[in-house]
């Protein structure tokens, strides 16, 4: 499948604080769609915004200092579970990119379930973090407003969501093209060392939940989220095959689940507030950094 036939979904979200485990909550949320031209520029771009009355919590200053969303500014706001299916769906569809992806993600996928929905398992999941710290790796700082601005991408009115979607799509698809990423979508995946579908086959496949889970085994049909040591064992589990030792699980099967500990496990930058300036973009340092 040729990727760029796919729409191409940029998103963010602002939010009351830091953890959804805490029952912090979106308040904003913004998916830019785009479409590319032949010649890989964006051509088309539709967005869709919404903002959310959180419950009955009020936002809290800090929040407020970063977004500029206040209390009265949603005070005749739907709810989350209003529009949860349309969100779902636009996701669902299409391309994903956003910029510090796990933290977006976390409080989206906090908010389906709230509505007994799952997380919608895009056909790729693609953090511009990890793109600027691969094609700029002296760089000092990863913050969306200076990757933007290393690419030359404007990017006014950040910590807005609307903003920061558009941003983090356009940096997306310069980095695409100037650094030739494949056509097909297996292959972009690749690329951008992105998260998408586990392979075909009987070890891990995708619940009726749209969970990824493990199929057979200890561990058969429970997240491979909660038992990230669990999918690191099997990178290296042999089984003893006429008379010699072969890695048990093949190739392809391996390669994903690197990838999905590379993106989403242990070794991950762990997931920040976005932060205070103008142009910032909070990520924090990598776990045991100093």
């Amino acid at each position: 499948m040729r990727w760029r036939s796919l729409p191409i979904i940029a998103f963010d979200t602002e939010t009351t604080g830091l953890n959804p485990e805490d029952g912090h909550r979106v308040i904003e949320f913004a998916g830019v769609e785009m479409h590319l031209g032949a010649d890989g520029t964006v051509d088309k771009v539709i967005p869709h915004h919404f903002l959310f009355k959180p419950d009955d919590m009020l936002i809290p200053r800090e929040a407020s200092d970063i977004s500029g969303i206040k209390d009265e500014d949603v005070a005749s706001a739907p709810l989350f579970k209003e529009h949860a299916q349309a969100i779902h769906r636009l996701l669902a569809r299409s391309i994903t990119v956003a910029h510090n992806y796990p933290f977006d993600q976390r409080f989206l996928t906090a908010e389906f379930a709230r509505c007994g929905l799952s997380w919608c398992a895009p056909p790729a999941e693609i953090d511009t973090v990890d793109l600027s710290r691969r094609f700029f790796p002296e760089a000092k700082s990863h913050k969306l407003g200076e990757l933007s601005a290393r690419l030359e991408v404007t990017l006014i009115g950040a910590h807005r969501a609307t903003n920061d979607a558009e941003a983090c799509g356009r940096c997306f698809g310069l980095l695409a093209k100037r650094h030739d990423a494949p056509e097909d979508l297996a292959g972009l995946i690749e690329w951008a060392d992105a998260v998408g579908e586990p392979p075909k086959g009987d070890v891990l496949v995708r619940s009726e939940n749209g969970t990824v889970v493990f199929r057979g085994g200890e561990y058969d049909g429970k997240p491979i989220e909660n038992h990230a040591d669990y999918l690191a064992w099997m990178l290296v589990a042999r089984r003893r095959i006429e008379g010699k030792w072969d890695l048990t699980y093949p190739a392809d099967v391996r390669s994903w689940i690197a990838r999905w500990l590379r993106v989403r496990g242990s070794g991950r930058a762990a997931q920040g507030m976005k932060g205070f300036g103008p142009n910032d973009w909070g990520i924090d340092a990598p776990l045991g950094a100093s």
